[in-house]
């Protein structure tokens, strides 16, 4: 008897479904999927609810929400700091995959 690794019930947002639904459309559903790290067939139901117009029904209510621009800001200034961090690992990953590639031969 083969063992069963027993993946938790997740629940999604209406808004995370909406945007994977649009994120399928761009690129494809099985490569959304993918990326998102989601099921298959979790995305493919929701593409086939959207396009059925049950899939967050009350779609245009939902109200963006306005932030000062301040609060922009802010969040601009701390997606800088991010991406700047985030590009100074990669290089530092980058530097050391030359090094143990140099090391292995």
């Amino acid at each position: 008897m083969g063992k069963r690794s027993s993946v938790p019930n997740r629940q999604y947002t209406d808004e995370f479904k909406l945007e994977a639904v649009r994120l399928a459309e761009s690129i494809g559903g099985n490569q959304a999927a993918k990326r998102l790290g989601i099921p298959d067939s979790s995305l493919w139901n929701w593409i086939r609810l959207s396009r059925a117009g049950k899939l967050a029904a009350d779609e245009s209510g939902t109200q963006p929400v306005k932030r000062s621009g301040s609060e922009l800001e802010a969040e601009n200034a701390r997606l800088r700091r991010e991406l700047a961090h985030t590009k100074l690992d990669l290089e530092i990953v980058k530097k050391a995959a030359a090094y143990f590639a140099k090391e292995s031969r």
